[in-house]
C-alpha cells in the first residue's frame, strides 16, 4: 500500500470540524522543524527498518506469552482497515473501542486511522448513558468491546445512534442475540473476513489522508458537563511521541520493552503504549485486566520492561507493599537496608545537585542489594520511571529514590497530545515535574507576587480543538496559539516547572484565601502512613477541614475496598495500645479515641509545614470505606473525582461545619 505523508491547505490554526484541517505550528529550531509525519507514514517507517522486530506480546488462553512482529501488526491493522471499511465506516467518522488493552485494541486504532477514520477510546467504567456520549459525539460508525458485559451497554443504546453501523465483540462468551443482520459481529468474523475487493478503496482513503487532519480524539474528565473530544492531530501525535523519547539520551531503537496497563483511552497509556512504541520499534507486553488490583507484578517480573510509566496511585501501592516487607526485617538486616537506603538516597539527591559521580559505597549497594529488590520488583533493566495524570508526594520520591527507582513526573493534557514536560534520566528535581520538552513553549501568566499563574502552553503538540465546540475551543486556545492549562505553577532560574495547583480545584475560603488542596493532602498523607486519601474541604467556608479514608484491603475480584484493615493500619492501631482488624470495629468504636488522636496529632505535624493559619486543618472525619473506582471517588486512572466526593459525603461535610 501507498502510504500518504502529504499537508493540507487551510487558512486555520483552530476548529472545531473533524472534517477540516489546521495548520501546522513548524518552527526553525531542531524539534520545531523535522518533517511531518502522518500516522500511517511513521508506522511505515518502523516496519520498513524492524518489520522483523516484536512489536507485542500477549497471553490469551495460554500461559505462554505470543508474539506480533512489526511485519504482522501492519499486515493485521490494513486488514482491519478493510474490514472497518466493508462495515461502514465513512473518512473522519470514528471507531470507538470500549474494551481494555489487548493487540486488538492497537490493530482497530491503526485500522481505523489507514482508512481515514479517527479512534475514540472509552473507559470500560463508563456508564452506557456516557458511552453513548462518546459514540454520539463523536460521529461513530463502528464500536469494538471486549466482552457481553460491555456488548450489552451498546445494545441498551443502540436505537439512539443512527450513525452506528457494526459493534464488534473480541472475547467470548457471545450473547444469542448477537447477529451479524443486527450488525453484531464477532472479532473472529472480522479477521475471516476475505477483503481483497477493499485495497483500491483503503488505497483511495490513504491518498486522502493528511498530517494535519484529525487522527484521534481524546475525551477530557471535566469537572461539570460531559467530557468533550480533544482532536488530535497526525502530526501532533507523532511529533510528541518522536521526542518524548528523544528526551531519554539512552533511547534505542528496537531494543525497548514497555508494559501495557493503563487505560488506552487516556491520553499518557495511548501516546506511549502505541505511538512513542511505534516511533522507536518498541516490544509491548500486555498484562491482564487484574492488572490495577494486583497482578501487574507479575507481568513486570516475566516482561522486565526497559522503561514504566504508571500514575502515582500506582506508586503509593508499590511502596504500601514494599513498607510492609521491610517491615518484617530486623536485626542486622534491617541496619545494612536502612544504610543501604541512605546511600542510595545521598546519590540521587547528589544526581540532582549536578554531582552524578559515583561513590564506591553506592556502587556497592547497587550491584548487591538494589539489583535484587529491582529484580523482584519487575525492573531489572528498566532505566526509567515516569509519573503522570497527577501530582506526586516528594517524599514518595525520595522513598523511590532511596530503593534505587528516581522517578521523573511527566506533565501534560489530552490537549497536548500527552506531554508539555518530562524529567529526564540526569536532569530532574525531587519537586518539579520537569523541564518543558524541546520545541515546546511554556508561558506563566497572571503571576501572585510569588510568581505563580496560569501555565499555558504552544506547539505542534497542542490539539486542534474540541469536536463541534467551538465556544469551548475558543475558551482553550487564546487567539495567539496558547493553550491555557488551568494548571496553577512557576517556572524557577534553571527552567525546572513546579505545579502548585489546579484552578478549577483551587480553594477559596470565606475569608478569600486561595488554598491549592494537592500540597496539604499530601503533608497528612506523609505524616499518617495508615491513611490512604486526604481530602481537603474549604471552598467558601470559614475555616479547612479534612476527609480521611484509611488503608484497607481491595478484593481483586471487584477492585471495592475490605473492611479489613491493612497492615499499616494495624501498626497506627497497636502503636495506640488498640487491637482492630476491622475498619468497622475503629468506626463502630465513636469512632475509637485513640485512633482518632493519633489522626490529630498526624494533621497537627502536618499543619506546622502550612503557610498560614487559614491553610491549617481545624477537623476531620474518617470515611466508612477507602476509595476506588467501583464506589465512584476514583476514575479509571485512580485520580480523585473531586466533584464526586464533595456530592457523596455532603452530609458527612457538613457536620463537620454544624
Amino acid at each position: 500500500m501507498r502510504i500518504s505523508n502529504k499537508e493540507k491547505a487551510t487558512d486555520v490554526w483552530v476548529t472545531s470540524d473533524r472534517k477540516q484541517a489546521v495548520k501546522l505550528r513548524i518552527g526553525k529550531g531542531k524539534n520545531e522543524s523535522i518533517e511531518a509525519l502522518s500516522i500511517p507514514a511513521n508506522f511505515d517507517r518502523t516496519v520498513a527498518k524492524y518489520g522483523n522486530n516484536v512489536a507485542m506480546k500477549y497471553k490469551k488462553g495460554t500461559s505462554d506469552w505470543q508474539s506480533i512482529t512489526y511485519s504482522q501488526y501492519r499486515e493485521k491493522s490494513l486488514h482491519i482497515a478493510k474490514a472497518f471499511i466493508k462495515l461502514g465506516l465513512e473518512a473522519h467518522n470514528s471507531v470507538g473501542i470500549l474494551a481494555f488493552n489487548s493487540p486488538e485494541w492497537f490493530y482497530s486504532e491503526l485500522g481505523a486511522i489507514h482508512a481515514g477514520g479517527i479512534v475514540a477510546g472509552i473507559y470500560t467504567t463508563n456508564s452506557a448513558e456516557s458511552v453513548y456520549h462518546v459514540l454520539h459525539s463523536s460521529h461513530a460508525n463502528i464500536v469494538i468491546v471486549d466482552d457481553s458485559k460491555q456488548m450489552e451497554k451498546i445494545r441498551q443504546i443502540r436505537h439512539r445512534l443512527p450513525l452506528l453501523k457494526a459493534a464488534v465483540q473480541i472475547d467470548a462468551p457471545y450473547e444469542p442475540w448477537m447477529k451479524k443482520e443486527d450488525g453484531y459481529y464477532r472479532w473472529s468474523e472480522l479477521e475471516e473476513m476475505n477483503l481483497d475487493e477493499y485495497n483500491d478503496t483503503l488505497q483511495e482513503r490513504l491518498d486522502n489522508i493528511h498530517v494535519n487532519e484529525c487522527a484521534v480524539l481524546v475525551y477530557t474528565s471535566g469537572t461539570v458537563g460531559q467530557p468533550k473530544g480533544a482532536m488530535l492531530s497526525h502530526d501532533s501525535i507523532s511529533w510528541n511521541s518522536y521526542v518524548v523519547g528523544s528526551r531519554l539520551d539512552d533511547i534505542k531503537y528496537g531494543s525497548e520493552v514497555l508494559v501495557s496497563y493503563l487505560p488506552l483511552s487516556h491520553i499518557a497509556a495511548q501516546l506511549v503504549d502505541i505511538h512513542v512504541s511505534i516511533t522507536y520499534a518498541a516490544t509491548v507486553y500486555f498484562a491482564d485486566k487484574d492488572a490495577l488490583r494486583g497482578t501487574l507484578v507479575n507481568t513486570l517480573r516475566e516482561a522486565q520492561p526497559t522503561r514504566f510509566v504508571a500514575v502515582p496511585r500506582v506508586y503509593e501501592k508499590i511502596h504500601e507493599k514494599m513498607m510492609e516487607i521491610g517491615a518484617k526485617t530486623t536485626g542486622i538486616k534491617r541496619v545494612i537496608a536502612d544504610w543501604a537506603k541512605g546511600v542510595t538516597l545521598e546519590h540521587w539527591l547528589n544526581v540532582i545537585d549536578g554531582n552524578p559521580a559515583e561513590s564506591y559505597q553506592y556502587k556497592f549497594v547497587r550491584q548487591f542489594i538494589m539489583s535484587k529488590i529491582k529484580q523482584g520488583l519487575g525492573f531489572g533493566r528498566c532505566t526509567i520511571f515516569a509519573s503522570a495524570a497527577a501530582p506526586m508526594s516528594s517524599d514518595l520520591k525520595r522513598y523511590f529514590m532511596s530503593v534505587d527507582l528516581p522517578i521523573v513526573e511527566a506533565f501534560g493534557m489530552s490537549e497536548s497530545s500527552g506531554a508539555q514536560c518530562f524529567g529526564g534520566p540526569d536532569d530532574f528535581n525531587v519537586d518539579s515535574i520537569g523541564k518543558p520538552l524541546p520545541g515546546t513553549e511554556t508561558l506563566i501568566i497572571n503571576k501572585d507576587e510569588n510568581g505563580h499563574g496560569e501555565i499555558l502552553m504552544r506547539g505542534r503538540h497542542v490539539f486542534m480543538g474540541y469536536i463541534d465546540e467551538p465556544e469551548k475551543t475558543a475558551e482553550a486556545i487564546d487567539s495567539e496559539g496558547w493553550l491555557h492549562s488551568g494548571d496553577l505553577g512557576y517556572i524557577d532560574e534553571k527552567g525546572f516547572l513546579y505545579i502548585t495547583g489546579r484552578l478549577k480545584e483551587l480553594i477559596i475560603t470565606a475569608g478569600g484565601e486561595n488554598i491549592p488542596p494537592v500540597h496539604i493532602e499530601h503533608l497528612v498523607k506523609n505524616e499518617i502512613s495508615a491513611v490512604s486519601n486526604a481530602f481537603l474541604i474549604g471552598d467558601k467556608r470559614k475555616y479547612l477541614t479534612m476527609l480521611i479514608s484509611l488503608k484497607t484491603l481491595m478484593d481483586l475480584d471487584t477492585g471495592e475496598p475490605k473492611d479489613e484493615l491493612h497492615s499499616e493500619t494495624i501498626a497506627l492501631c497497636k502503636s495506640v495500645g488498640v487491637e482492630y482488624k476491622k475498619l468497622s470495629e475503629i468506626l463502630a468504636a465513636g469512632p475509637c479515641p485513640k485512633v482518632f488522636q493519633a489522626i490529630t496529632d498526624g494533621i497537627t505535624r502536618a499543619n506546622k509545614n502550612a503557610i498560614s493559619n487559614a491553610q491549617k486543618i481545624q477537623k476531620f472525619a474518617i470515611l466508612p470505606h477507602d476509595f476506588s473506582v467501583p464506589t465512584g471517588e476514583l476514575g479509571p486512572t485512580l485520580k480523585v473525582k473531586r466533584n464526586v466526593v464533595v456530592q457523596k459525603y455532603a452530609n458527612v461535610i457538613e457536620k463537620l461545619y454544624a
